[in-house]
C-alpha cells in the first residue's frame, strides 16, 4: 500500500458513526482506572454483585453446560424455550403466539437489526422518535431515509399520534419502544390507541401488494414497571394490529440478564420466516445452555415472582431516591429537574447549564461542554439525549440505576450541587437556540 494511502471500504461503513454511549462508557473507565472516583451511571447494565441474575437461571446454566449442552442450537431456537416463552407471554402480558411465532437470538439486538433488514429497503421512511435507542444507527445501516420526531418533556418524552401522523404516508416502518431507553417512560394507553388507529387506517387504505406499515414494538423493559404504572401492547389493544406488529423482548433487562444474551421477537408468521433466515446467515443465536436454562427459569412462576419483586423494588427505590434529590435541587433554585420514573432503569434528568461560565471565565457553550464539565468538576457521568438522536442542544441526560450504590446518591448530589454552584450564578441561563438537528 501507498504511504498515506487511506483503504476504502463500503459507503456505510465509511459513514457509521460508532455508539457514543460505548466511546462515553470507555473514556470514564479509563479514568477509573487510573484512580478518579466518579460516579458512572452511563450505562444500560447491571452490577451483578447489586443486581445479580435469578439463581434459578445461573444453576440452570451451569447445569446445561455440565451435561455437555454445547452444540449449535436450533436456527429459530430451542423448541422447550419457544414454548416457554410463548407460555411466559400468554401468562404475563395476556398476549398469545404459538412456538413457531417466536424467534430466539443473542438477545434483543440482533433480532432489531434482523427486523430492520427484513422490513426496510433502502430509501424507505422509517418513523423514529428521538431520544430513542440505535434506530438513528439503524437507519443509517440499511439506507433508510429517518423521519425524526423529537419528543418533548410535555408528553414524557414518547411520541404522539400528532406527530407521527405527517409522516405516516410515506413510512414503512414505525419504531417504538415502550418502556423507553433513554426516558424510563411509557406510553399511556389512549396515546398509543390513537398511534394504532393510525396504523390500522393507513394499511387499510394501501393499495393490494404494496407494503404495509409495520410497528416494530421494543418492548424489553416491560416487566419493570413502577407502582400502578401499567405496559401496554399494540395487539393488546387492537387484534387487527397482530398482522403490523413485530415484539422485540428478552431476559436482559427484565432479570439483570445482559450478558447471558437470550432474546426473542415475535409477531406475524411471514416476517419471522424471514427473519429466521437471515439470523440463520447472520448466526446471532443464543447459546444453547443458556437457551435450556432460561425455558426452565420462565416456567416457575413462583421464582420469576420472587426475583421481581425484590428486583423491581430496588431498582424503583434508587430511581426515586435520584428523582427526589434533583427535586430538592430544583427548590433551591438549581437549573435541574427530572422526570417522574415510571419503568426500566433509567431517570430523565434536566441539567440546564449550557450558557453558564465557569470561575475561570469559560463558558460552556455546548451540551457536550456541560457534560465534560460535569464530568471534571462533580465527577458525575451520564448520557446527554444528544448520544440517542435528540437534538444537540438539549439540556436532558439519561441517568442508569444499574450500578448504582445507595450510599453513593448522597455523594452524587452534593458533587453536583458544589459544581452548580461554583458557576457563575447570573450566567446559568441557556442561550442557546431551539435545534431540530437529529441522529
Amino acid at each position: 500500500m501507498k504511504k498515506n494511502q487511506i483503504l476504502k471500504v463500503s459507503r456505510m461503513a465509511e459513514n457509521l458513526t460508532g455508539s457514543e454511549i460505548i466511546k462515553l462508557a470507555g473514556e470514564i473507565r479509563e479514568r477509573i482506572q487510573r484512580g478518579e472516583q466518579i460516579y458512572n451511571f452511563t450505562i444500560g447494565d447491571f452490577d451483578p454483585s447489586i443486581f445479580p441474575i435469578p439463581v434459578e437461571l445461573k444453576s440452570g446454566i451451569i447445569a446445561a453446560y455440565e451435561k455437555g449442552e454445547t452444540n449449535y442450537p436450533p436456527a429459530d431456537g430451542m423448541l422447550q424455550l419457544r414454548k416457554s416463552v410463548a407460555g411466559f407471554l400468554k401468562t404475563r402480558g395476556g398476549l398469545e403466539y404459538g412456538e413457531q411465532q417466536i424467534l430466539i437470538a443473542g438477545g434483543a439486538r440482533p433480532l432489531i437489526y434482523t427486523a430492520y433488514r427484513t422490513l426496510v429497503d433502502p430509501g424507505d421512511t422509517v418513523i423514529v422518535p428521538v431520544p430513542s435507542w440505535n434506530n438513528n444507527h439503524y437507519c443509517h445501516q440499511m439506507a433508510a431515509k429517518p423521519a425524526f420526531i423529537e419528543t418533548t418533556a410535555s408528553h414524557n418524552f414518547m411520541p404522539t399520534a400528532d406527530e407521527i401522523a405527517p409522516h405516516i404516508e410515506e413510512a414503512s416502518l414505525i419504531a417504538l419502544c415502550s418502556p423507553q431507553n433513554p426516558t424510563g417512560t411509557v406510553f399511556d394507553r389512549n396515546e398509543l390507541a390513537r398511534i394504532c388507529q393510525l396504523v390500522i387506517s393507513e394499511n387499510r387504505s394501501r393499495k393490494k401488494g404494496v407494503k404495509p406499515l409495520y410497528v416494530l414494538y421494543d418492548q424489553i423493559y416491560w416487566m419493570l414497571t413502577s407502582g400502578k404504572i401499567k405496559h401496554y401492547d399494540p395487539v393488546s389493544l387492537f387484534p387487527e394490529m397482530r398482522d403490523y406488529t413485530l415484539y422485540i423482548d428478552g431476559i436482559s433487562k427484565s432479570f439483570a440478564a445482559t450478558g447471558v444474551r437470550v432474546g426473542w421477537a415475535f409477531g406475524p408468521q411471514r416476517v419471522l420466516d424471514k427473519m429466521k433466515a437471515i439470523l440463520g446467515h447472520i448466526g446471532a443465536w443464543a447459546p444453547r445452555a443458556e437457551q435450556i436454562a432460561c425455558a426452565g427459569f420462565l416456567s416457575q412462576n413462583e421464582a420469576v415472582d420472587r426475583f421481581l419483586l425484590k428486583y423491581r423494588a430496588d431498582i424503583n427505590s434508587k430511581l426515586f431516591a435520584f428523582h427526589e434529590g434533583f427535586q430538592q435541587l430544583k427548590k433551591e433554585g438549581f437549573p435541574v429537574d427530572s422526570v417522574t420514573p415510571q419503568a426500566a432503569i433509567y431517570l430523565t434528568a434536566k441539567i440546564d447549564i449550557t450558557g453558564a461560565k465557569t470561575q475561570a471565565g469559560v463558558k460552556l457553550a455546548t451540551t457536550a461542554d456541560a457534560t465534560a464539565y460535569l464530568l471534571d468538576e462533580a465527577r458525575i457521568a451520564l448520557v446527554p439525549f444528544y448520544a440517542f438522536g435528540a437534538g444537540l442542544t438539549s439540556p436532558w441526560y439519561r441517568l442508569s440505576v444499574g450500578t448504582a450504590v445507595n450510599r453513593d446518591i448522597g455523594k452524587f448530589f452534593i458533587g453536583l450541587r458544589d459544581a452548580l454552584g461554583r458557576l457563575i450564578k447570573n450566567k446559568i441561563t441557556p442561550d442557546r437556540a431551539a435545534s431540530s438537528e437529529s441522529g
